[in-house]
């Protein structure tokens, strides 16, 4: 338990740039399965949204731990009247964070003022290990951070629970991003228990059909339990949202699209 705790006080904002550069330097090595140019700049735009999570952290993270510590100290939730060991405690916690974002990632798409914050996620047509810090703030910081507070009450998970689920989550997302092409075999493979990197490109395809799927972030068990799973090759994954074209790119113009019309927008354009 004690290695436990050590693990996840890693300062979380220097563990995430790592994993940036190691992510970032890997796709520079070895074959990509997208387009790989601009990437430079693709990346400075980026890092704006990783700038201002960081900064909203600060504070937002802290509301969290108080709020499931609360909950924990009051015994609110399922486990407390469950007697598990530590392991099946963890396991459990760290697959019902998950189902807590999955639940939350698929809302996002469904309502309207959410999906306009969420789509700035999906707006990227040239998807890489950057892509997965190009996330509004408030949409990260307010509402899927909300997730585990929700997942907190109804099950009675703890901090240190989260802290593993975070601990994992972070590299997890980076590689599902990632503009590596990845073998066949992993989604036969690891891809009957996890979501892979293929699964999940599927995910920000540029047809409905297919970005309102693949919803889960670990586990494919949500996507087969909920019926929520599709899957195209990835050589036929078109990336991005059709209404954001190249001039939509840039970390300003992404800042402020959840609050204007797009549409409106290109037809003054025009």
């Amino acid at each position: 338990m004690e290695t436990l705790t050590s693990l996840i006080s890693i300062n979380l904002d220097y563990f995430t740039v790592v994993l940036l550069v190691i992510f970032f330097t890997a796709e520079n090595v070895f074959n990509t399965q997208f387009k790989f140019d601009k990437m430079g700049k693709h990346l400075l735009e980026n890092i704006g949204f990783l700038i201002l999570i960081t900064l909203l952290n600060l504070f937002w993270a802290g509301i969290i731990v108080i709020a499931i510590d609360w909950l924990h100290t009051h015994e609110i939730g399922l486990f407390h009247h469950l007697d598990l060991p530590i392991w099946l405690f963890l396991l459990f916690s760290v697959m019902l964070f998950d189902m807590a974002n999955y639940w939350f990632h698929r809302i996002a798409h469904y309502v309207p003022l959410l999906w306009n914050f969420h789509r700035v996620h999906h707006s990227d047509s040239r998807m890489d290990a950057s892509s997965n810090i190009r996330v509004h703030p408030i949409e990260l910081v307010f509402y899927f951070g909300s997730s585990g507070v929700v997942a907190a009450a109804l099950f009675g998970l703890d901090t240190i629970g989260l802290g593993l689920f975070v601990l994992i989550i972070i590299p997890y997302v980076f590689i599902d991003h990632c503009n590596i092409k990845y073998p066949g075999w992993i989604d036969k493979t690891f891809g009957l228990i996890f979501t892979t990197p293929n699964f999940h490109r599927v995910h920000h395809d540029q047809d409905e059909y297919y970005t309102n799927s693949n919803y889960a972030d670990i586990f494919i068990l949500w996507h087969r339990l909920f019926g929520t799973f599709k899957y195209k090759h990835p050589d036929q994954v078109k990336l991005g949202l059709k209404e954001f074209d190249d001039r939509k790119q840039s970390f300003w113009y992404l800042m402020k699209t959840p609050f204007i019309n797009i549409n409106d927008q290109d037809s003054s354009e025009k």
